[in-house]
């Protein structure tokens, strides 16, 4: 009787939650997932780094400087053509993604290691490019794991994120010339090995928080993303100080860091800034359905609406099928910007290694160069805000719906360039210098076991080639620029911010049922 007419016990107070549900909210949070997506970009930028393990795969190998580009081209394949990794993404959860992308970026640069260390027979050059390549192409799968996933998360300030994501890449280039600085000391061999594991390790680490969630609207979310720009931004100073400060003794020093800063001129911070009146006055296409009178609302039906009423696409900012967007005049023009733009960068940084040693810098003080590079690839203007826009262009104008599949197709220009840029063009003029300086001297090919070219003249028309190349991609950028100018003056952010309305009212409406239905069990 006593037990009968015992008062109901209170429930807990709404702040005291116990720590592990807690910790475990936090865990599989939305901000933690974001997190953990920054912690995989900044592990996921091991190709910029060729200038730095590129003279050792060269000595070691014996190869020219034709054959040492034509791996930097598979590398740039490689880091570019993630069309596959899309596609997977598609049908398969993303720690599947994230896990495949671990064990390429290990085995791929694994086999490279063993290689230039001489533990295994030397590979044919076929080997090579193929080891190099499956590395590279790891990195789309982290970019696909995480990018995307954080896209689809938070869609109203994907620029300010994309902006983000893109600058950890470009930093991970300092970090891991730091890391490996401090763990290996100057070591190019053992960088190899670095960036073949500890990638890997940081992906498999956080497979299970980047995943896809419900949108929800946060107060804060703006200022979530300023802080996190605040800390890029001092880790970038941090790094630059350090880099700087390893090579002061050097009299020289000065002004090459500022000719190669230069030359790097890059960019992620430029997006982040702007994209605060992108986000608020740029808005965000409102999602329809694909014309011609079939419904995608089911996700079972992807694949025949991907492959339909390709003739008759969409407005700009609506879903586009993948063969939609791929045929269009716009992503037409984004090809070849890219193709120049990325393509003529990709050859000056691959090549940074011979430029330092042409001009006679020592092996540290070209470390310092592709360090800088990566640092500069996050406060610049040029490369490093090219795949930055790319990306949030491509989201903005062809949809979401497609998005991990189409923003793999976009860069697909870049090894195409790098490619014709730098095996094509610049390795030839670089050997073409080199054999020139052999018959000054009296000796031939056969008699040297690596081709090096030193001086001026080795890159001087090349890089005037490449100065052209980009004039040209800047001019057919501006009729995208003219194509898009009043699609831009509209609210394309207009759906995102319905829909996390929408969600919102869901929430609060299922919690009014949840709350109504405990007062009847209680009562």
């Amino acid at each position: 009787m006593d037990q009968q007419s015992a008062p109901p016990q209170p429930p807990p107070p709404s702040g005291s939650v116990s720590p592990c549900r807690f910790v475990k909210q936090v865990l599989l949070g939305r901000w933690f997932m974001m997190f953990a997506s920054f912690l995989i970009m900044a592990g996921a930028g091991a190709t910029y780094l060729f200038g730095v393990y590129s003279k050792v795969i060269k000595s070691t190998l014996g190869y020219d400087q034709s054959t040492l580009n034509l791996l930097g081209s598979f590398k740039d394949l490689g880091a570019n053509v993630g069309v596959l990794s899309g596609l997977i993404a598609e049908v398969t959860p993303t720690w599947f993604v994230l896990l495949i992308g671990s064990a390429m970026n290990f085995a791929g640069y694994f086999m490279i290691w063993l290689a230039v260390t001489k533990k295994i027979s030397k590979p044919s050059v076929w080997q090579m490019c193929m080891y190099i390549c499956m590395g590279a192409n790891s990195q789309n799968f982290a970019n696909t794991g995480s990018l995307v996933t954080c896209v689809k998360n938070f869609p109203e300030s994907r620029g300010m994120l994309i902006g983000l994501m893109k600058g950890f890449i470009g930093l991970s280039g300092a970090v891991f010339t730091q890391l490996y600085l401090a763990i290996y000391g100057n070591d190019a061999e053992s960088l190899i090995l670095l960036i073949g594991w500890l990638p890997a390790v940081i992906s498999i680490l956080f497979v299970f928080n980047i995943r896809t969630m419900k949108i929800s609207r946060h107060p804060n979310e703006v200022k979530v993303f300023y802080e996190y720009l605040i800390i890029s931004v001092s880790l970038a100073l941090c790094l630059m100080g350090l880099t700087i400060a390893q090579n002061v003794p050097e009299e020289f020093t000065t002004l090459r860091l500022k000719e190669q800063a230069a030359r790097a001129g890059l960019s992620r911070l430029v997006v982040v800034e702007e994209e605060p009146p992108l986000v608020s006055s740029k808005p965000e296409p409102e999602i329809v359905e694909v014309p011609g009178g079939l419904k995608c609302e089911d996700h079972e039906k992807r694949d025949a609406c991907c492959c339909t009423n390709i003739c008759n696409k969409p407005k700009r900012g609506e879903d586009y099928s993948i063969l939609q967007a791929l045929l269009s005049v716009d992503m037409l023009i984004l090809f070849v910007s890219t193709f120049c733009g990325l393509g003529c960068s990709l050859t000056a940084v691959d090549n940074l290694g011979q430029i330092g040693e042409s001009l006679g810098y020592p092996q540290r003080t070209i470390s310092t160069f592709v360090s800088l590079v990566s640092i500069w690839n996050y406060f610049g203007f040029s490369y490093g805000v090219q795949l930055t826009l790319l990306f949030i262009i491509i989201s903005e104008l062809f949809g979401l719906k497609y998005y991990s599949t189409l923003f793999n197709c976009g860069q697909l220009a870049s090894p195409l360039g790098s490619y014709i840029l730098n095996v094509r063009i610049v390795g030839k003029l670089y050997d073409r210098e080199a054999l020139k300086q052999l018959t000054r001297r009296g000796m031939t090919r056969s008699m040297v076991h690596e081709l090096t070219c030193i001086g001026k003249d080795c890159y001087r028309l090349s890089f005037l080639i490449l100065a052209g190349v980009n004039l040209f991609g800047a001019l057919v950028s501006l009729i995208l620029v003219m194509r898009t100018r009043e699609y831009y003056r509209t609210d394309i952010y207009k759906r995102f911010r319905d829909e996390m309305e929408a969600n919102e009212k869901e929430v609060v409406m299922m919690k009014t049922i949840d709350d109504a239905s405990d007062k009847k069990q209680s009562s």
